[in-house]
């Protein structure tokens, strides 16, 4: 227990942010004048001075509430005045007090301390346990706090007594002022031990917590350190390789490029946004590579310089496109028109071209064409099973591997703003769950929005205004409408006989003979032999297959020279009409052969497809039954046009059946079958509509049909004959097939002076607007077809409705 005894009246020193314990010796750096004068008036008398702390060390001038009452006395070891006016004073705790009573004084604070005297402490197995469990925290924490000296573990574990070992570890933690103070104001030696105990358990947990995570950032900051230098060790290295690989280096270039690129303002502020991150990050990082692959995108692409001008001489360009290809008059005009307008003004929106036409008839040749004619460079891009949207407009930056779309890629690698920009087989198109890329593409196909497409990696407007877009398809009719509207379709229909002649012999002949290595050997093909081939070994609009066969030609050729004599003298050879069939083998198509023989319910039709025009044959035949009819050899995407067809035309004869001299009920008792042995083949809408009421009023006559003769054409029920499309094509078939003459709609009269007078050579056109001339045309008989009037028959039966779209 402790016993209290008044002392003397003694001055008193404040502290700020220390709490003094008794047996402590610290030195104190004293500023304030009343401090300063509290310790001259203890230097100058029994250097007594009463230590106490400020509850707030920011008070300047601390008022007797402001001061913790319990204190420790002390005396003055040593005081030393210092330049600046303060004092540094070495003062050493004695016993602790208690403040009774301030004494008014106006120099310095001047107190009545009573003394407070501890009881030393009673030994017990408790006190021992107690005393080394603070010992062995103490230990703990000076290994954990290195600002503690080692030695000093050893001072405190000599002490026996309680209370002096609590006031000496307590002095040498790192504690708040408020735990501090209370360790000093508790009086009882063994009490104080057991809070100073806890206090420093705590201290210990913290500490080991600080360390845990000192010694985590320790080996991030190494495991940095050591990146950063092998990878400065490795840019030395390839310094003195003599290769940069310098992030720096590579981004001053940039920054250096940037200055002459001539980006626009937008661009260039994102690039440079761009290049203060990618500085930021190191070298090595994912993201740094991510960011430099942007930047080197927007760098390589063509912004405003045009790197080729166009070529505005319209006699050149007119003989290039001569050069290059052979016909296709109409694509070349459109061209020549387009270079006509650029000489007068130099503003003018891009035209939107699309090339349609059959497999083989040179739309993508003539692109090139284009390109070379006009001096500007070519780029093509396949839209060809394309179902991404993305694929068009690019990916954003926020997927992996993000690349940009098909139409910023074509313009790097074209490299100029003004190139010649192919989308080949835009008709190919598809469309899934991904988007759809026919609607990406209206943006920068709409010449009124194209000075600003975005993409989606680039995330900047792009200007496509002054690009040359051309497209190619084989059909139109699977190209969205909104697409369509946005394009000059122009057609490309196919070759002539003579066209194809003058291909083979100026472009294909030439070109197979170079690549087989024939120029000395193959002295030459008759014109009668490539005649031959286009007519006995192709049946297309274009000249593919054409070149395919002279390509086997060639080979065939190659190896009897090769063969004779082993090659060493080689033999001269020459290919005419009688001896192709030695080289390419028996002819696969019939040319010019028609039936001998008239025939009943058998009709040639025309037909549009996407291989050009071919020759449809449409039968009837008629067998005993109750008033049904079956239509056969259509695909089923095309049955409902054709039983439209066949409805319409079975209503035409029922209305003529009394001038045709049928009987009134003919049709409830027969069965009538129509087929097209052809017609599996894909077609553009019906135009077999005259055909089969031929068909059919041939097979219920039972008058032949003239064999020399093709028609096209759909009716309506009052038999007018309406107009139909692919007029060129279903001409040219028409005169592949060695037809006489060809009966066509008479409203379709406007369309035949787009027809070139060598398509219509040899083909006799006769036009027909009523069903009633096309039977007498067609249908040979003795005596006139359609006899005089009769009044229709009443109906009977139930209503039929036709001509409506099929759901």
């Amino acid at each position: 227990m402790s016993s209290e005894k008044i002392s003397k009246d003694m001055p008193m020193l404040p502290l700020r942010d220390v709490v003094m314990f008794p047996h402590m010796v610290a030195p104190l750096f004293v500023g304030r004048a009343r401090s300063i004068k509290a310790i001259e008036e203890a230097e100058n008398a029994d250097k007594e001075i009463f230590l106490c702390t400020q509850m707030d060390a920011s008070e300047n001038e601390p008022k007797t509430e402001d001061i913790y009452s319990t204190g420790v006395i002390g005396t003055v070891a040593q005081m030393l005045r210092l330049p600046d006016g303060t004092v540094k004073v070495l003062v050493e705790g004695k016993k602790r007090g208690r403040i009774e009573q301030y004494i008014e004084t106006s120099d310095f604070y001047k107190v009545r301390v009573s003394v407070i005297e501890e009881s030393r402490g009673t030994e017990s197995v408790e006190g021992d346990a107690l005393r080394r469990s603070v010992l062995k925290a103490f230990e703990g924490y000076i290994k954990l706090n290195r600002k503690i000296p080692g030695e000093v573990f050893s001072t405190v574990s000599a002490i026996e007594d309680m209370g002096r070992l609590s006031d000496t570890v307590a002095s040498h933690l790192n504690l708040k002022i408020t735990d501090k103070q209370e360790l000093l104001e508790t009086g009882d030696p063994e009490e104080r031990m057991k809070k100073l105990h806890e206090k420093m358990q705590e201290e210990v947990e913290i500490l080991e917590i600080e360390k845990r995570i000192g010694k985590r950032v320790r080996r991030q900051m190494e495991k940095s350190q050591r990146e950063y230098y092998l990878t400065e060790q490795m840019k030395a290295i390839q310094k003195e390789l003599g290769e940069k690989d310098d992030m720096k280096s590579d981004v001053q270039e940039i920054e250096a490029k940037l200055k002459d690129k001539g980006l626009p303002k937008e661009v260039e502020e994102r690039v440079k946004k761009e290049l203060k991150k990618l500085k930021m990050m190191p070298s090595m990082s994912a993201e740094a590579t991510v960011v430099r692959n942007y930047v080197d995108w927007i760098m390589d692409l063509p912004w405003t310089k045009e790197h080729t001008k166009d070529r505005l001489d319209i006699k050149e360009a007119r003989s290039i496109l001569e050069e290059d290809h052979y016909g296709l008059r109409d694509p070349k005009d459109r061209i020549l028109e387009y270079l006509s307008v650029r000489t007068l003004t130099e503003k003018i929106r891009g035209p939107i071209l699309c090339f349609v036409g059959p497999p083989g008839v040179g739309k993508t040749s003539l692109a090139k064409s284009i390109a070379r004619s006009m001096g500007r460079k070519f780029v093509r891009v396949s839209l060809g099973g394309v179902r991404d949207e993305s694929e068009i407009r690019g990916h954003r930056r926020t997927y992996i591997g993000a690349l940009p779309g098909k139409i910023i890629q074509g313009m790097k690698k074209a490299g100029t703003i003004n190139p010649v920009f192919l989308l080949d087989e835009i008709d190919k198109l598809g469309m899934d769950f991904r988007g759809d890329p026919a609607s990406a593409l209206l943006e920068c196909l709409d010449p009124e929005q194209n000075s600003n497409f975005n993409d989606h990696y680039i995330e900047a407007d792009y200007d496509l205004s002054k690009v040359l877009f051309i497209a190619t398809a084989n059909i139109t009719h699977t190209i969205p409408w909104a697409l369509q509207d946005r394009m000059e379709i122009i057609r490309i229909p196919g070759y002539t006989e003579d066209e194809k002649l003058h291909i083979a012999k100026k472009f294909l002949l030439g070109k197979q003979t170079k690549e087989h290595g024939l120029e000395d050997s193959l002295t030459g093909v008759a014109d009668t032999a490539l005649l031959e081939i286009i007519r006995r070994y192709t049946r297309e609009a274009g000249v593919r297959t054409l070149e395919r066969e002279i390509a086997k030609l060639c080979r065939k050729v190659a190896r009897k020279v090769a063969e004779t004599e082993g090659g060493k003298s080689r033999s001269k050879v020459r290919v005419t009409a009688k001896n192709i069939g030695g080289y390419l083998g028996v002819p696969k198509f019939k040319h010019g052969e028609i039936e001998e023989d008239d025939q009943i319910g058998a009709v040639t039709g025309l037909a549009w497809t996407e291989v050009g025009g071919e020759l449809l044959t449409i039968e009837v035949t008629i067998v005993p039954g109750k008033g049904g009819f079956t239509v056969t050899g259509v695909k089923p995407e095309g049955e409902n046009v054709m039983k439209e067809s066949a409805r319409a035309a079975m209503s035409y004869v029922r209305s003529r059946g009394a001038q045709l001299g049928l009987d009134r009920d003919f049709y409830q008792m027969v069965d009538i079958h129509i087929h097209a042995p052809e017609g599996a083949t894909p077609k553009d809408g019906p135009s077999a509509g005259i055909a089969i009421v031929t068909a059919i009023v041939s097979a219920l006559l039972k008058k032949p049909v003239r064999r020399d003769i093709a028609m096209t054409g759909e009716i309506t029920l009052r038999g007018r004959v309406l107009p139909i499309g692919g007029l060129k094509e279903k001409i040219l078939a028409a005169q592949r097939g060695k037809v006489k003459t060809v009966l066509l709609p008479q409203e379709n009269e406007k369309d035949l002076e787009d027809v070139p007078a060598e398509v219509k050579k040899g083909v006799e056109i006769k036009l027909v607007e009523h069903m009633d001339k096309v039977l007498e045309e067609a249908i040979i008989s003795d005596e006139p077809l359609l006899k005089s009037f009769v009044s229709p028959f009443e109906a009977k039966g139930a209503i039929g409705v036709s001509g409506t779209k099929m759901n």
